[in-house]
Parts: C-alpha cells; sequence; structure tokens
C-alpha cells in the first residue's frame, strides 16, 4: 500500500485522485435527528456550552462516527464562533437562534473591533481537533468548519437571522466603505482561525456562505467573492495543500462566481441537477453533493435509487457525495444509517444496475 492509499478517501479526492467510489458525510451530521445527540442537548441545554466546552464537542462530533463510519468527520461548532474573539459578543436564543446585542452599524464600531487570537479566545478548537484526529485516524478525514465574510458579516449586522437582510443592504448601497473594511476584518479573522484550525490537526475546511445566496450576481461580485478570495488568498500562502469547500444556500445563479472563489471544491445544493453544475463549473472543479436531505424521508429503495442517480451525475472523478445541505431535524436514524451504507457499497449497485 502506497503512502497515498493510506490517506482516507475523503482526503485523497480532495486533492484530485481517482478512487473506486465517492466519498460520503453528511453536513449538519451530528445533531436532532440522532436520539443520543438530542439527550445529551436535555442534560446540556446552551448550545454555546455544547459547541465549545470541548469535552462535549468531541463527544458530538463523534455520535455520526460511531453510528455510521462517514468519511468525513466534522468539527461541531457554529459560524458564530470566533466573532467574541474580534469584540463581537453573540448569544444563541433555543427556537430564536443567533442573536448580537450591539449589531454592527457603525465606522466607530468596526474601528473598534479587535484582532483574532485564536488559542486565547477560542482555546477549545486545538482540543478539540486534535483528539478527533487522534480518534479517527486514517479512518476518515477530519474537517474544519468556518462562516465565510459575508454571512457572518450578515449576522453581525442584522443582530439576528433575516429573511431580507434589509439592514446589510441598506449598508451595502448607503454606506458600502463601512461594510468593506467590516468585511475586510472579518476575513482576516477568517483566514487566521482557517490556518489555527488546520495547525490544529483539520485536514480539510469547508467555509460556508450561507446567505450569500440572497446577493444578487453583481452584489454577490462586489461583497461576498472578494472576501471569499481574501480569505482563500491567505490560507494558501500558508497551506497550499490544505483542500478547501465553499457551501453557499441557493447558490444557482452565482454558481461560476463560487469557482472563482478560489476554493478546491464547490459543495452543490440540491436545487441545481450535479451534472449540469459540474458542466457549468468545468470538469476540472471539485464538487460535492447534492441530493435534497428530503429524500431521506422517501423508502428505502427511493433513497438508493437517488443515490445512484447523483453519483451517476458526478461523472466518477472529483465528486464527495454528500447532501445539498444539512441533515433535517426528524430524519429517521436508520434512513441515515441506509444512505451510508448504499453510498459506500455504490459502485457495486451500479456495476449490477
Amino acid at each position: 500500500m502506497t503512502g497515498s492509499e493510506q490517506l482516507p478517501y475523503l482526503l485523497r479526492v480532495a486533492r484530485g485522485e481517482i478512487v473506486d467510489r465517492p466519498p460520503v458525510w453528511m453536513m449538519r451530521q451530528a445533531g436532532r435527528y440522532m436520539k443520543v445527540y438530542r439527550d445529551l442537548r436535555d442534560k446540556h441545554p446552551s448550545f454555546r456550552e455544547r459547541s465549545e466546552n470541548a469535552d462535549l464537542a468531541i463527544e458530538i462530533s463523534l455520535q455520526p462516527w460511531h453510528a455510521f463510519k462517514p468519511d468525513g468527520v466534522i468539527m461541531f461548532s457554529d459560524i458564530l464562533t470566533p466573532l467574541p474573539g474580534i469584540g463581537i459578543p453573540f448569544d444563541i436564543v433555543e427556537k430564536q437562534g443567533p442573536v448580537i446585542p450591539d449589531p454592527i452599524r457603525t465606522q466607530a464600531q468596526v474601528d473598534a473591533m479587535t484582532p483574532l487570537e485564536p488559542d486565547e479566545s477560542l482555546p477549545f478548537i486545538r482540543k478539540i481537533l486534535t483528539t478527533l484526529r487522534a480518534e479517527v485516524g486514517n479512518a476518515a478525514t477530519v474537517l474544519g468548519f468556518v462562516g465565510a465574510p459575508w454571512t457572518l458579516a450578515a449576522y453581525a449586522v442584522e443582530g439576528k437571522s433575516s429573511k431580507n437582510y434589509a439592514v446589510i443592504k441598506k449598508m451595502a448601497f448607503s454606506e458600502p466603505q463601512i461594510l468593506h473594511q467590516f468585511l475586510s476584518k472579518v476575513a482576516d479573522a477568517i483566514a487566521l482561525y482557517v490556518c489555527h484550525q488546520i495547525e490544529c490537526g483539520a485536514q480539510i475546511v469547508q467555509m460556508f456562505d450561507s446567505w450569500a445566496g440572497e446577493l444578487s450576481p453583481q452584489d454577490y461580485e462586489t461583497f461576498a467573492l472578494p472576501y471569499q478570495q481574501q480569505v482563500v488568498r491567505q490560507v494558501k500562502a500558508k497551506h497550499p495543500d490544505t483542500p478547501l469547500i465553499l457551501y453557499i444556500s441557493g447558490s444557482a445563479g452565482v454558481l461560476e462566481r463560487m469557482g472563482a472563489s478560489g476554493v478546491d471544491i464547490v459543495s452543490v445544493d440540491w436545487t441545481m441537477d450535479l451534472k449540469e453544475a459540474r458542466d457549468r463549473l468545468g470538469w476540472d472543479m471539485k464538487v460535492q453533493g447534492n441530493m435534497d436531505p428530503g429524500a431521506l424521508f422517501g423508502s428505502k429503495d427511493f433513497i438508493r435509487d437517488r443515490i445512484l442517480d447523483t453519483v451517476r451525475k458526478g461523472g466518477g472523478k472529483g465528486h464527495i457525495f454528500n447532501l445539498g445541505h444539512g441533515v433535517l431535524p426528524g430524519t429517521p436514524e436508520d434512513h441515515v444509517a441506509h444512505f451510508f451504507e448504499t453510498a459506500k457499497n455504490v459502485h457495486e449497485l451500479l456495476a449490477t444496475a
């Protein structure tokens, strides 16, 4: 066995190798659909405690690993986690979501931001990632997890989740100089955070720009893409061989622009045909995705057929199999188990289909 073959499937495909099946993991892999997670949540109702207490975050990250043996184990975290380290405190309120008590609205607030010192403000990250690497060894790839600048800015400026992003869009269109300075500072902090995760053991890092799909293409090019590129440029300068993934929900209108971000892999949501997405991106770009999470509520035969269809459209190389968004609460656990079992045997199923 060569050194490359000893590496986990997901890392090998992310680096451009061809293997006998697509590696498989799920976004929101740990969470409310698992009884073991709900039981732990009942004992520890604070989301921030669950994500920022290293022992709890490790346990939660490993729950789906113990249950399903996915090819990727992603650190249980939140995209807002680094914000207090740059001077933006937040809380997560049950059934309401993130709340930022002092939203960013002025130049003075942007000027008052502090540089991120990961080991000081995020001391739990090192223990989480080093432990996950030790636990899974080469049997799976450990993924890091960050939010992208536009999405973090949207939370910080709006002060909470939003349906129309009117506050940050008002800033973008009436005081763009403030927003650009803010986005650049956030991008610097995220790049530092990604590098820290890599240095702590993350083998791949996925960047979630969850709300960039709310932008028009021209505004994506102005307020999202340059800051994604800023993050990627700084990370690649230090860690050129660590693959980066970009995910955006509702990304059909900006797909090619995602490919221009500099990431190694574009994660495609389920609203696009995967072959069409690959045609649009160019087949040299690796992709991740993109089965509808709702398909996991279908019968096991239906799930199998959707997996086979998605893998066929993935084209046999440069494809990481995943959902097109996170696994949904209420998804039957045995259907998740069937998803992983089928995906891991997909080459045999395709041969007999």
